[in-house]
């Protein structure tokens, strides 16, 4: 794939529309000094400084995809609280449609608060609900995404499951079969909740461990061939099309139960391996939408992943420097068009 074809590929990104389905929730930073322990309890007194909040979760995938230039549409449910109020306020500040969130006063909205002193984190505070929706609030759920494939011409789904209950079984079956009767491509980023219930699916991203928990097969990292036996099985419990697993400092291994291709990691300084999957997801998704080849889809998402991780904190791509690198990736190794 040569220069042109590549720049052409990243500029029809702009014109997909992805439909994110997952566990939205605030990132909140408390940034401070420590100078001095409590009299009450040994803890350290934080005096906090700066104040953040940032959309976490399934919304970084979100902001992976804007980042590509596609426009996500971010579907889950918050709470009718002020973290609720919080969260489309973000949204809002990154431009994006809040169409595809559907607030109840039946759940809280996520929210992960991290106290930080001089580089060090001391603390992280959660606020969360992970139980399974009720049945009243999940058939709710599935009206309003329906809705929204009336509204939207999707290029692809990610289902982004961060395992608080905003995606069930009967999703997953509902929305697996209206993008099957539209030909759109539907991806996810499992977790072990809802492992088996994908069915069905074109791009099934686990990372190394969930796919050792998800085969239930002690795979030794580095054993490919152990590796593909277990993703074939794992192809054919699920009836997906394609399996990709990220494997961290060894890259990435693709197979679609034919030929399977491992991807290793570029060479890299790595500052944070936070948010690295949310990136890969959103990346293969914009180019599976493109209609990539197998082996390209995991190369451009296996750079991408590890550019992120050279970022200190969860930060989405950068396009450009996406193209960059992936022109030099590909005109020094030799790929089949």
């Amino acid at each position: 794939m040569y220069s042109d074809k590549l720049k052409a590929t990243f500029e029809s990104f702009n014109k997909q529309n992805i439909l994110v389905i997952g566990d939205v929730m605030i990132d909140s930073y408390m940034w401070g000094k420590v100078d001095r322990i409590s009299p009450e309890a040994p803890v350290p007194i934080i005096a906090i400084s700066k104040r953040e909040n940032r959309m976490g979760g399934a919304a970084n995938v979100g902001l992976n995809v804007q980042a590509m230039g596609a426009k996500p549409i971010m579907c889950a449910i918050i709470g009718d609280d002020e973290y609720g109020v919080i969260f489309t306020n973000l949204l809002k500040k990154r431009e994006m449609t809040d169409d595809g969130i559907l607030i109840s006063n039946k759940r809280k909205t996520t929210i992960k608060t991290r106290v930080i002193s001089d580089n060090q984190h001391l603390l992280r505070v959660d606020e969360e609900e992970s139980k399974p929706l009720t049945e009243d609030l999940e058939s709710r759920f599935i009206e309003h995404i329906k809705s929204l494939f009336q509204k939207y011409s999707f290029d692809a789904v990610i289902f982004e499951d961060y395992d608080k209950g905003n995606i069930t079984p009967a999703i997953i079956d509902s929305v697996v079969k209206i993008a099957h009767s539209k030909n759109i491509p539907t991806l996810v980023d499992p977790k072990k909740r809802n492992f088996d219930f994908y069915q069905g699916v074109t791009l099934f991203k686990p990372n190394f461990k969930e796919i050792c928990e998800g085969s239930k097969e002690d795979i030794p990292k580095g054993d490919f061939n152990a590796l593909n036996l277990a993703t074939k099985e794992l192809l054919s419990r699920l009836k997906a099309k394609t399996i990709m697993v990220t494997l961290s400092e060894l890259g990435v291994f693709i197979t679609d139960n034919g030929s399977y291709h491992q991807l290793p990691a570029e060479i890299r300084d790595i500052a944070d391996v936070s948010g690295a999957g949310d990136t890969v997801v959103s990346v293969a998704a914009c180019c599976l939408a493109a209609k990539l080849p197998l082996q390209y889809i995991a190369a451009i998402s296996n750079l991408a992943g590890g550019l992120v991780c050279e970022k200190v904190g969860v930060v989405p791509i950068d396009k450009n420097d996406l193209l960059i690198e992936s022109i030099e990736y590909f005109q020094s190794n030799s790929f089949s068009n």
